[in-house]
């Protein structure tokens, strides 16, 4: 241990290793004036390949599609939480940036259950969600992974497809072996797992049951049959909307809400928060007072690599959907309960608990910086609350979680545990120390000016649609208050949190 901690010690400070060390420059040869801004950032769109239209050739359902309409109602019911006390809106509210704005969720067992982000606490203090909840706002973009760690995944991949017309591995098969009960596209397939999580959804329901019992359960106890059934007073409340949608007036219940059925709507629900009208979008398709010369500066950063005295975040964050949709290490802090490797099972090990390999521990997928500005915290262990800070990492992981302070992050989650953060952090430190002198990662020691970590979360904050940060934009994909008969709709509950 005083070995590693040495190394990143030296890291952190001396910033002078050799082949891991660069130089971030987003000045423009000939001036910096709006129009040269302008002039190198069209190369960089062209060379890049950027359209501004990140859904562009999708099929994507419309909010107020029946079926969309029945995936709201049951995301925001708690119904089906095995205990009657979590929503999938729980942690992905669209009023919190499809998210639940807190590092790590706090699923069943809240004190108030309808009570959302900040504030948001178990009954025991704990928090047992080992991980950030990612947003559900642009799922429909996604063609290869879901979840942090990619454990459903498409198997074909097809650009453009969301996973429809491939086979879809699950939780519920191995690795590379498609499951034959995935679903119709990524989202859907996606949907089938938090209700089986004890910690976000399931509960004390159904202990060592199987996951096929629960789904089973669910579906009966909205349509009053088999084992579920007499668990809602009023039953007919979920037939009816299943039978507008995937049957007739006369339909059996057990033949409209089917486990297929049930995780379609909720996906196609998922698939509908499509926002992708940003100022970025616009400047890319040709007005160029979409965005200011701060953020233009950011973008030259962004998109130049190391070598022309950017910071290469494109090497990740790529395309009009800004992520490669793969898995690399960034050494960020490994707050929590951890869960999913190392030989007591605090530790996360990211990719490498799915594929067992040693070379993709710790390595997580490349989240979308799409609405980016109102999705915070950010990263898979939610370690970061703004922008600036996530940006300071990549320019150098040693030294950030060197000087790293968790103070925010647990008064915002006062339960969540870092007793263990540094030395689980070193471990993915010294790996990704590895990676940059064998030239296996992208990633560089740039040493930012704050100069440059501005400029760059200017060009962030352009990635965001205006309709993420407006009550009444998000409004259709809200179910209005009181709705639900059983008493079980959440009716979210907001505090407003200074550790911003």
């Amino acid at each position: 241990m005083k070995t590693k901690t040495t190394l990143l010690a030296a890291l952190a400070l001396c910033g002078c290793i050799a082949n891991t060390v660069v130089t971030a420059d987003a000045s423009v040869p000939g001036g910096a004036g709006s129009n040269n801004l302008d002039q190198a950032l069209r190369k960089l769109i062209k060379q890049n390949g950027l359209s501004g239209l990140p859904a562009a050739n999708r099929t994507v359902p419309d909010i107020h599609s029946p079926k969309a309409q029945l995936g709201m109602r049951l995301f925001f019911n708690k119904a089906l939480g095995g205990d009657k006390d979590a929503a999938c809106a729980s942690c992905h509210h669209p009023l919190l940036g499809g998210g639940d704005d807190l590092s790590q969720a706090i699923g069943v067992q809240a004190v108030n259950p309808d009570l959302l982000g900040p504030g948001r606490t178990r009954t025991d203090g704990q928090v047992l969600v080992p991980r950030n909840s990612p947003s559900t706002f642009n799922t429909a973009l996604w063609d290869s992974f879901m979840f942090w760690d990619g454990r459903v995944e498409s198997l074909g991949k097809i650009p453009g497809a969301n996973g429809a017309g491939s086979p879809i591995r699950t939780p519920s098969t191995p690795l590379n072996v498609a499951d034959p009960n995935a679903g119709d596209n990524l989202v859907s397939a996606q949907a089938k797992f938090p209700v089986t999580s004890v910690a976000e959804m399931r509960g004390n329901f159904a202990t060592g049951s199987e996951n096929t019992y629960v789904w089973m359960h669910l579906g009966g106890r909205l349509g009053n049959f088999a084992e579920g059934a007499g668990e809602l007073p009023h039953p007919e409340y979920w037939v009816k909307q299943f039978r507008q949608v995937y049957g007739t007036p006369t339909s059996k219940p057990q033949d409209v809400i089917t486990q297929h059925n049930l995780f379609d709507a909720i996906g196609a629900y998922e698939r509908s928060q499509l926002f992708v009208d940003t100022p970025w979008s616009h400047y890319v398709r040709g007005d160029q007072s979409a965005i200011n010369e701060k953020a233009k500066r950011g973008a030259l950063l962004f998109y130049r690599p190391y070598n022309q005295g950017g910071g290469n975040c494109v090497a990740c964050h790529s395309g009009d959907k800004f992520t490669d949709e793969n898995f690399h290490n960034l050494g960020v802090p490994q707050i929590g309960i951890g869960g999913r490797g190392g030989a007591d099972n605090s530790n996360d090990y990211g990719r490498g608990h799915e594929t067992g390999k040693l070379a993709d521990r710790f390595a997580f997928r490349t989240p979308s910086l799409l609405n980016v500005q109102g999705t915070a915290p950010y990263t898979h262990s939610g370690a970061y609350l703004n922008l600036k800070d996530v940006i300071r990492h990549h320019s150098n992981p040693f030294a950030a979680v060197y000087f790293y302070d968790d103070s925010k992050i647990k008064r915002r989650n006062p339960g969540i545990s870092t007793g263990k953060m540094r030395n689980n952090t070193l471990e993915a430190l010294v790996r990704l120390y590895g990676d940059m002198l064998g030239n296996r990662t992208p990633l560089r020691i740039t040493n930012l000016s704050e100069e440059n970590v501005d400029d760059l979360a200017a060009f962030l904050r352009t990635l965001t649609d205006p309709c993420i940060k407006s009550a009444d934009c998000l409004a259709p994909w809200i179910p209005p208050l009181g709705e639900d008969p059983n008493g079980l709709q959440l009716d979210a509950q907001f505090r407003v949190s200074a550790d911003q």
